[in-house]
């Protein structure tokens, strides 16, 4: 294949944008609040360097430890929640302690009355005349029925 012997003329093509729809009106813009702003910066050779600004990262604060640590501020606060049940529980033992004294006193008491009345029910006077009577009648038997 022959190279031709004069070049040819190249031609470059710039891409122009397409618009639609012309705007209504300008577009502002707006930079977000948590996307820095872009800057740029001029070469000693001329050339227009552009980009983001970045700061230095700051080291975060040290969060100040307090003087008690929160495991011995729980189990403090479950040493006095136990303390307060354990209080409650003595006041309860004692209750149910008096009221066995007392549910036993009173069942000793009617056992001493009851007793008692039983006591003079059988040992007690009776005015009679000494004997026994004992009523006797002829029975008599008709027909598997008992008749007096």
């Amino acid at each position: 294949m022959n190279a031709p012997e004069h070049p040819t003329a190249v031609e470059v093509h710039q891409p122009q944008p397409i618009t639609l729809h012309p705007p209504a009106a300008p577009i502002v813009t707006v930079q977000p609040s948590n996307i820095p702003t872009v800057t740029s910066v001029v070469l000693p050779d001329g050339r227009v360097v552009t980009g983001y600004a970045i700061e230095p990262a700051k080291p975060e604060p040290a969060v100040a430890k307090p003087a008690v640590s929160r495991t011995a501020v729980n189990v403090a606060l479950g040493g006095v929640g136990f303390l307060a049940v354990c209080g409650g529980l003595v006041l309860l033992t004692t209750f149910i302690a008096a009221l066995t004294a007392f549910v036993t006193q009173l069942i000793t008491l009617a056992a001493i009355v009851f007793g008692g009345w039983i006591a003079v029910q059988i040992f007690g006077y009776r005015p009679t005349s000494g004997g026994t009577t004992v009523n006797i009648r002829k029975a008599v038997i008709k027909r598997n029925k008992f008749h007096s």
